[in-house]
């Protein structure tokens, strides 16, 4: 939490894949029928998903809400459409009955994202919608490939698999988009996007603390890349839009 406000200021203007993906997500919004209910962007940090909400879909004003102020405030959101909130205590009074939930790169942060999953959906409006956009286990595969080799721990935050993530919807809650997306962003090197991480706060999830010379060691076994001797890290992406059935 202290990590996602000190990095609060750059992860709102350097998240480029998240506004990427948080663009493509709500262009599959942009004509869903909804019932009349709340429209609650979780995990809404700066607001990547309900900027691209409101500018395809205008009239559409999300509530922001997300467990850092300091990355709320970077929305730059009137403070009616913001709400602090811890999501591993569920969702907050405002959002249930929802016509619409929406979350991109939030998920994963909670400390069982099953289960919030399946929390979400049961509280949808009948009629109402999941848009969902979440990464996977098999993102980083160079990262924990040079973990392995160095003989050292992968701090890459654990990520959930899909079959767990689609298992976890409750009865009466039908998928209607469901894609797995997978993208590529290079860096000099590995230290560069190590640097980039922490500058934005959120380090890899940081599930491993590793010491100034087993760090050396995994930085020796990063695979490059042939071309320009880069580094390229994955991330998998779960793309699911689901509906809850009307009675």
């Amino acid at each position: 939490m202290n990590a996602f406000a000190r990095g609060a200021s750059c992860y709102a203007r350097n998240a480029r894949l998240q506004q990427a993906v948080a663009w493509r997500l709500a262009r599959h919004c942009r004509d869903l029928p909804l019932p009349v209910g709340p429209v609650v962007d979780l995990g809404a940090g700066s607001g990547n998903l309900s900027r691209a909400l409101s500018a395809q879909r205008p009239g559409l004003d999300p509530l922001l809400v997300d467990n850092c102020p300091e990355l709320l405030a970077e929305a730059a959101a009137p403070a009616s459409r913001c709400r602090p909130w811890d999501l591993n205590a569920g969702l907050p009074p405002e959002a249930r009955a929802a016509a619409l939930l929406l979350s991109s790169f939030a998920l994963h942060w909670l400390k069982a994202p099953e289960q919030q999953l399946r929390h979400w959906c049961e509280q949808l409006l009948p009629g109402g919608w999941l848009a969902l956009a979440v990464p996977l286990q098999g993102s980083f595969t160079s990262w924990h490939q040079a973990a392995e080799g160095a003989g050292v721990a992968c701090s890459a935050l654990p990520l959930p698999r899909e079959l767990d993530l689609l298992a976890a919807l409750p009865p009466g809650c039908r998928p209607h988009r469901q894609q797995r997306l997978r993208f590529s962003c290079r860096y000099p090197s590995a230290m560069t996007f190590l640097a980039e991480l922490k500058r934005h706060g959120v380090n890899g999830g940081a599930s491993a603390q590793l010491s100034p010379t087993e760090l050396r060691r995994l930085l020796k076994h990063w695979p490059l890349q042939e071309q320009d001797q880069g580094v390229s890290l994955n991330w998998d992406l779960l793309l699911l839009l689901a509906c809850r059935d009307e009675p």
